[in-house]
Formats: structure tokens, C-alpha cells, sequence
């Protein structure tokens, strides 16, 4: 592609992360912009329509719309990425969808106001993670060996179950073999990797912990628990003598 191209992004969003991951294994160049969307700036506003992330700048043309942008990225760039037939391509894209369905599933959870709505939530994502293990095949990808868009599209998912893992045991992908072996398959490959910068685990800690929901109190307590010294024997300096002396 001879204009430049330009990412522009946050650094959280998985729908941006699904245009990067498109464009790395397409091996395009591409330079990365990141916007605090709780401050857009006007430039910002004056190319992305809708105010979200990602917009894709080709020369002084943008493309706004993750699933968009993918789709112009597989029309115009080799390899091919969605299959060559037309009814398995349809199928791909209803997956897409899923996957952003996924999305939303995910963020009713971790804004859940209360234990019965975080429990409630967890069932539904629960409930379609089983919906795509009777969808997957043998893997080691959602159609077999070739890497597809659909793939990009559940990396970011994925990553989520990432930090929730570290919160507690919400037993999403319980006896799910084949998605549990695809979650794992994904996170090894490295466009999936680099699609989010190094602190990316860090900055969504904290995102859900600023969120005020059911998941965030969870993780404070968490939090306190490890900062709180728990052992009978965990003395003051100025007991440690009388400690000592028992």
C-alpha cells in the first residue's frame, strides 16, 4: 500500500487491537496515534464520526469501524485472511459479530453493580463460550491451521479472561477443551502479543478497579488482603523483643 498508514487508537480498546493484529500479519507498516477519549481532541473528532477508536488514516482518506477496516485491509493486502468461498466467508463474518457480541457481554460484566448482576453476567458470557466450543473444530485456529480475521477478532477477547484469572476463579472455560486450547493458541502468537503495548495488563487492572462495580470491590479486597500482614507471628519494631521473649 503506497499512502502511509495511520492507526489511530486507545490504548484499552479491543477493536482497535483486532485492526492491528490484521495489519502486522499482513506485514503493512503503519504508525500508532493514541487519543484519550476522555478528552478527544478536536483533530480527533474531525475524522472519527462516531468518536471511537479504531480510525485508520490511508493517506488523507480515514476508515472508521474495526470490522471496517478489517474487511478494506483483506480486500486490498496480501494474504487473504477471510476464506475464498463465499458461503464459509459469510460464516466468518457471523462470528465476527459474535466475537463482538462477546465485547459487550464482557463489559456488562465488569460493570455489574452487585454480586447477583456480576454472577448474572458471568453465566452469560459463560453460556456463549459454550456456544463456540460446539462452533470450533480441531483447531489449532478457528478453522483449522489457517489464521483468519475471526482469530484477530477473539485474541482481544481472550485477553481479558487474562486479568480476570487474577481476580478469581469465575470457572468461564470449565471443561471447555477446545476453546481453552485456542485461547492458549492465540496468546502465543505474536501479532496477538504486540497488538497492545507492555503495560497493557497494568492499565486494565486499573481501568476495572476505577470502575465502581461489584468487580472493583472484589479486587480491592484483594488488594487489602495482600497489603494487610495475616500472620499471628507479624509483630510491630517495638514488639519484636517482647515477641522474641515468648
Amino acid at each position: 500500500m503506497s499512502a502511509p498508514l495511520t492507526l489511530i487508537s486507545h490504548p484499552l480498546c479491543p477493536y482497535v487491537q483486532r485492526a492491528a493484529i490484521v495489519l502486522m500479519e499482513k506485514g503493512i507498516p503503519f504508525e500508532r496515534r493514541d487519543v484519550d477519549l476522555k478528552n478527544k481532541p478536536d483533530w480527533f473528532l474531525a475524522v472519527s464520526p462516531l468518536g471511537k477508536t479504531p480510525v485508520l488514516q490511508v493517506g488523507d482518506d480515514v476508515i472508521f469501524e474495526s470490522a471496517v477496516i478489517c474487511e478494506f485491509l483483506d480486500d486490498t493486502q496480501a494474504p487473504r485472511m477471510h476464506p475464498e468461498q463465499a458461503l464459509e466467508r459469510a460464516h466468518h463474518r457471523s462470528w465476527m459479530e459474535f466475537g463482538s457480541a462477546m465485547l459487550n457481554a464482557i463489559g456488562s460484566f465488569y460493570n455489574a453493580r452487585d454480586a447477583a448482576a456480576l454472577i448474572a453476567r458471568s453465566g452469560d458470557i459463560r453460556s456463549r463460550l459454550v456456544q463456540l466450543e460446539a462452533a470450533l473444530g480441531e483447531g489449532p485456529y478457528f478453522s483449522g491451521e489457517r489464521f483468519s480475521i475471526v482469530d484477530a477478532v477473539f485474541g482481544p477477547v481472550f485477553r481479558y479472561f487474562d486479568v480476570f484469572d487474577t481476580i478469581e476463579d469465575f470457572k468461564f472455560l470449565d471443561g471447555l477443551d477446545k476453546v481453552g486450547a485456542w485461547r492458549d493458541q492465540l496468546s502465543r502468537r505474536e501479532s496477538i502479543r504486540l497488538a497492545v503495548r507492555p503495560d497493557y495488563s497494568r492499565l486494565l487492572s486499573k481501568f476495572l478497579r476505577d470502575r465502581q462495580s461489584e468487580l472493583s470491590r472484589r479486587m480491592e479486597a484483594i488488594a487489602c488482603a495482600e497489603r494487610t500482614p495475616t500472620s499471628k507471628f507479624a509483630v510491630s519494631s517495638d514488639d519484636s523483643n517482647a515477641a522474641i521473649a515468648h
